[in-house]
């Protein structure tokens, strides 16, 4: 047994072969793969931070800063702003203070009830042609009357505008400028804040779009459906504007887009020069004794002629009337003869309205020679509308039959007792009103075809209290138009060179950055990582910091 046992412990041994003994592969170490075993399973590799991860986050931290910046340091408490414009009209120049505010949304708030002031002066800017460093004290004297509403510390922010109509328009460019630049000389040294530019002559387009603008701002249709917006028509000294928007093709030089919010309006807009109602009135006269408007059969003798649109029985005897309104008195008295009748005045209002109108060129041409669209929606006759129907005592909505009723009576009654009934009124402004109301039926009827028995007319100076004077309306465009731009530049406002914040901004935002990075760098984890022999695998350790 013991032999048997010994042979199979021989026997047991790998027999020699002639073929080279199998040797176990060489294993390289290889990293393992991102699917490890347990023991990275509780603390997952972290990924070290890239330099445009580091870039980003900075980044992001910048934008944020620059936002809280804006939100801090721009939108301030609400708080009490001040703007003036002058109006230098045709019959005198008139300044307008108003207050504002600012709130933290960035929206402006306008009260025009109780946070606006003016005051007029006469005469108008116009009539400075002669003597133009004489403006200094009519401007003075509403300069004045300025730093009383503006609280001193204001003056310097508060902006000043003055706009000249058309009284200043009538004028060659050469007196426009002479003018302009004696009021200029004024206003830069009012405390107030002023360029140059500033004080200039707006077109008739600007005053009519600039009444549209307050009129719906006042009956809270700024800002909504362009088809229930009101338009405007008004009948000033030297001119009248309409304004009104129109889906009806138009020339360029008669449309106007004006955007108030995220609304554009499309508006008809134009100022007929000549067709003021003063103007209108003397040109009359001046054509009546030509004899122009006065049939043969009407004169009473070879230089005589009839004035339709004065009451009977008047005389230019005051001395009160001025030597504008009339060529001259005593021309008056030797060739004109009162004799009020309002179907005549009102006949010779429409030839002036209609004057040149062969000479139309489109298709619509309503007063002279001018393009205007078919009127559209309801309108708001200010102005010498509106002064005339206060007069006659007429409701705001009156009919023009109302108005026709009442000149009719007016022009019929003898100037004695028209003087007698209305002992408040002056000569010179009694007088206008045979005229103005034949004049004013001749426009709307006559002329823009509105019926007599039309409900869309309003006449009204005001709407809940907001005065339609179209320099409010240039107010709240310009006042908009600038914040607008401020919202919109705001970037640019705190990077320009004269911005107090620029610095500490660019400081502060370097420290966040580098914060930023610091905190990257300590929380990325210091790895170290061997290959154990033994047990076959990696092994990663995290090392101290230094």
């Amino acid at each position: 047994m013991r032999r048997l046992h010994a042979r199979k412990r021989v026997d047991s041994k790998p027999k020699p072969t002639t073929d080279p003994p199998k040797m176990d592969p060489i294993k390289f170490p290889s990293r393992p793969s991102s699917r490890s075993t347990a023991l990275f399973s509780r603390n997952p590799r972290q990924t070290r931070p890239t330099p445009s991860s580091i870039f980003a986050i900075s980044i992001v931290t910048s934008l944020a800063l620059l936002c809280f910046s804006y939100i801090f340091l721009f939108s301030s408490a609400e708080s009490t702003k001040f703007g003036i414009i002058i109006d230098g009209g045709s019959t005198g120049t008139r300044i307008h203070v108003f207050r504002y505010r600012v709130g933290r949304s960035r929206n402006l708030v306008f009260d025009f009830k109780e946070g606006s002031d003016s005051l007029k002066v006469n005469p108008g800017l116009s009539t400075y042609g002669e003597q133009p460093e004489a403006v200094s004290d009519s401007l003075g004297e509403l300069l004045e009357f300025g730093r009383k509403k503006v609280p001193k510390e204001q003056w310097g922010e508060t902006e000043i505008r003055l706009m000249a109509t058309a009284g200043l328009r009538l004028l060659d460019d050469e007196l426009q400028d002479k003018i302009l630049e004696e009021c200029r000389k004024v206003l830069r040294v009012s405390g107030f804040k002023f360029h140059d530019e500033w004080a200039s002559v707006i077109t008739g387009s600007d005053e009519g779009v600039y009444a549209w603008i307050v009129a719906n701002y006042a009956l809270g249709t700024l800002g909504g459906n362009p088809l229930d917006t009101t338009g405007i028509i008004e009948l000033g000294g030297a001119s009248a504007q309409v304004t009104f928007v129109s889906s009806e093709f138009m020339p360029s030089k008669f449309s106007r887009s004006i955007k108030f919010g995220n609304v554009t309006y499309n508006l008809y807009s134009h100022s007929f020069l000549h067709f003021g109602q003063d103007v209108a009135h003397e040109s009359l006269r001046e054509t009546l004794i030509k004899g122009d408007f006065s049939p043969a059969a009407d004169s009473l003798h070879k230089e005589m002629y009839i004035d339709p649109c004065t009451p009977k029985g008047y005389l230019p005897q005051s001395s009160n009337l001025s030597l504008g309104f009339v060529a001259e008195k005593s021309k008056y008295s030797s060739e004109l003869q009162a004799r009020g009748n309002f179907s005549e005045c009102r006949s010779a209002a429409l030839r002036l309205l209609h004057k040149g109108k062969e000479k139309c060129s489109n298709y619509h041409c309503y007063l002279g020679s001018v393009f205007m669209p078919k009127l559209q929606g309801n309108f708001l006759a200010t102005e010498n509308f509106f002064y005339t129907s206060k007069f006659f005592r007429l409701r705001q909505r009156a009919f023009l039959s109302d108005l026709m009723m009442a000149g009719q009576h007016f022009c019929g009654e003898d100037w004695s007792k028209l003087k007698k009934k209305h002992q408040s009124l002056n000569e010179e402004e009694l007088l206008r009103y045979c005229f103005s109301s034949a004049y004013i039926v001749a426009l709307l009827h006559d002329s823009l075809g509105i019926a007599l028995d039309d409900e869309r007319i309003s006449f009204a100076n005001q709407v809940e209290n907001i005065p339609l004077d179209w320099a409010l309306g240039a107010f709240i465009l310009q006042s908009t138009a600038k914040l607008d731009v401020q919202e919109t530049d705001w970037i640019t406002t705190i990077f320009s060179s004269e911005s107090p914040t620029l610095f500490s901004i660019v400081a502060i935002s370097a420290i966040l950055m580098f914060v930023a990075w610091s905190i990257s760098k300590w929380r990325k984890p210091h790895l170290k990582t061997v290959y154990d022999l033994e047990k076959g695998r990696y092994i990663v350790s995290r090392i101290g910091r230094s």
